[in-house]
């Protein structure tokens, strides 16, 4: 079935059978009605997609590229805010979301092959070639938790300074020996030197010169392990080679929330008390932060807030690029704020 055969049945144009579909505006009511009555009496569901791309030079879908698995998009509980806060700001554009892996296997690579009209590059790896296949495409792009760059949007939360107040705040209360639990793709990963520390991106960049920034002023130099990954799991063996020395820290400060849960199960397994004996502290105030026990100290970032500026921007710079005009780059920075709950507490005498 095609556009003609419903226009044959009907008596009319095969213009007004796709404005039927596409325009409704153009046509009485009951013109339209009618030619969808004649569409659903032999089956016809509309113009082909693929088709109707081709005819207007857009495909109605911009990507989100994350990290080399998509199961990160499920699985944790920041990144399922995000996208969420995404889907609701863009669905009264029309435009649906494609979620996109960083990987590159040599044949299947998502962001060179995938059909969009632009990108959001999300926490992605920075040694991914991603961003330089969306970049050959001149795709309007927006960076969140990336590195700004000249020309293109950008939405990142104040990492630095909401690391910055989470040591300070273990400053505050007394503690001198504090560890530092990161995580990382590339790099050295187990025990690191401070000023060894590999980071993999803007967010674990920002969040280290933040804990720096304090624990310098206070003249700390902390204990630092680096894992390979964020889940609680990985988070965990991290966290042991922190605790299970003599001079262990009394407290440590973490990557992420997930992170802090897996400082937490570590601690558990030793029979370290938290707070009592060892103060944790996360970053993100995910809502794994008040199911823990005992409840996280943490830093908060308005994880739907930063997914609907990111929305905005690309579906802006979608239009811009459309219109022939430059691209708005506004590079947003959202504020950040220390939420203190019971995981935290002075060091033990």
């Amino acid at each position: 079935m095609t556009l003609q055969t419903i226009a044959d049945r009907v008596g009319v144009s095969r213009m007004t059978v796709s404005n039927a579909f596409s325009k409704p505006d153009q046509l009485s009511a009951a013109l339209r009605e009618r030619i969808l009555d004649a569409a659903r009496e032999v089956g016809y569901a509309g113009p082909d997609p693929a088709g109707r791309a081709l005819a207007k030079g857009t495909t109605g879908a911009v990507g989100i590229v994350l990290t080399s698995s998509l199961r990160f998009a499920f699985t944790d509980l920041v990144a399922t805010s995000f996208l969420g806060a995404i889907a609701e700001q863009l669905g009264p554009t029309g435009l649906a979301l494609t979620l996109l892996t960083s990987s590159d296997d040599g044949e299947v690579i998502p962001a060179r092959d995938v059909a969009m009209d632009g990108a959001l590059v999300y926490s992605c790896d920075p040694t991914s070639t991603a961003v330089q296949y969306l970049t050959r495409r001149r795709l309007p792009l927006v960076y969140v938790d990336q590195d700004p760059v000249d020309g293109i949007p950008a939405a990142n939360v104040d990492d630095r300074s909401g690391a910055r107040a989470a040591a300070a705040h273990l400053v505050e209360l007394g503690h001198r020996r504090i560890g530092l639990l990161m995580s990382g793709l590339h790099g050295t990963h187990g025990l690191i030197e401070l000023d060894d520390v590999a980071v993999d991106g803007h967010a674990s960049r920002q969040r280290l010169l933040g804990w720096r920034d304090a624990l310098d002023a206070a003249g700390i130099t902390p204990l630092v392990a680096r894992q390979d990954g964020s889940v609680p799991g990985q988070a965990k063996v991290g966290a042991r080679l922190l605790l299970d020395r003599p001079d262990r820290p009394t407290a440590i400060l973490c990557f992420s929330d997930a992170v802090a849960y897996g400082a937490l199960q570590a601690a558990e397994e030793l029979g370290i008390r938290v707070p009592a004996e060892l103060s944790v502290v996360g970053f993100d105030d995910s809502p794994l932060a008040t199911q823990l026990r005992p409840a996280l100290t943490t830093v908060r970032q308005d994880v739907e807030a930063k997914g609907r500026v990111a929305a905005a921007a690309l579906t802006r710079a979608i239009e811009d690029t459309r219109a022939g005009r430059t691209v708005t780059a506004e590079h947003v920075l959202l504020p950040t704020e220390l939420v203190v709950r019971d995981s935290t507490a002075p060091p033990p005498a």
